[in-house]
């Protein structure tokens, strides 16, 4: 690796595995201090295997969808760490039912963590940003959902739609202060929660288990799922020099599914 990111501290909610993982494991590989963030107390058997053979690496057990823990994860990577430079916004939550049937319990829990948790904590790492002037940078998990409409994805999809807008206004707000903020929109990513939205899919959809995942991994135009290393790319990208000029930009990484 080229050490793109040597001497910055990135926070990462969502490390816990999947995605938020592949992107910590690629920051470390480019020089970065990661503080790791999920919603467990303690870090589980991946997370710390990470942590115990990278001393530039520590974990933060979190709810995003509280104010308090807000606060608290970030004084907790700051005093470890020093200043935030990187923020990699992850943590989401999933679920789906046909819409006469979507309930306010779900929309209450997707809403959140995915736009509640993601603005806040948000928030939290551009005010320390603008306070130490830091001309850091902030990547937006948002995700293809957030692009269309779907029948029975209806709270999820307006979700991260919601991301895509804020990562537009924050982007605008940080200018001034040189502080880029983009987000990545995701495509169908063979992570643990594709057991979960292949069940979910299998009840609304009579289908056989297994059968939703290679359907839409056949469907996209590459011909496969994508993997977490997929936006892990994306993600050291749009950290990095490299993407300097860019800034309210959610970049696609899907295979080809959306075309914008």
């Amino acid at each position: 690796m080229s050490g793109r990111l040597t001497g910055r501290h990135a926070l990462l909610t969502g490390a816990g595995g999947g995605i938020g993982l592949a992107v910590a494991e690629a920051y470390l590989r480019e020089g970065a201090r990661c503080t790791l963030v999920d919603l467990a107390s303690e870090p589980n058997a991946d997370v710390q295997q990470l942590i115990a053979s990278r001393r530039d690496s520590h974990y933060v057990g979190a709810d995003v969808a509280r104010s308090s823990d807000i606060a608290a994860l970030v004084a907790a990577a700051r005093a470890r760490f020093g200043t935030i430079d990187l923020l990699f916004n992850n943590a989401a939550v999933f679920d789906l039912a046909p819409l006469l049937q979507s309930d306010e319990a779900m929309y209450e829990r997707l809403f959140a963590v995915n736009v509640k948790g993601l603005f806040f904590v948000m928030q939290a790492v551009l005010a320390q940003m603008v306070a130490e002037k830091a001309q850091g940078a902030v990547i937006n998990l948002a995700s293809q959902a957030g692009r269309r409409g779907e029948a029975l994805v209806a709270h999820y999809c307006a979700s991260k739609a919601a991301v895509i807008s804020y990562t537009q206004s924050a982007a605008l707000a940080m200018a001034p202060h040189g502080i880029r903020v983009n987000a990545i929109a995701p495509g169908v990513i063979d992570t643990p929660m594709w057991s979960q939205v292949d069940a979910l899919f299998a009840r609304y959809e009579g289908l056989q288990p297994g059968q939703k995942k290679a359907a839409v991994g056949q469907a996209v135009p590459l011909g496969r799922m994508g993997v977490p290393q997929d936006i892990a790319g994306a993600a050291v990208f749009l950290a990095g020099d490299e993407s300097r000029y860019i800034t309210g930009q959610t970049l696609n990484v899907d295979g080809g599914n959306v075309m914008s």
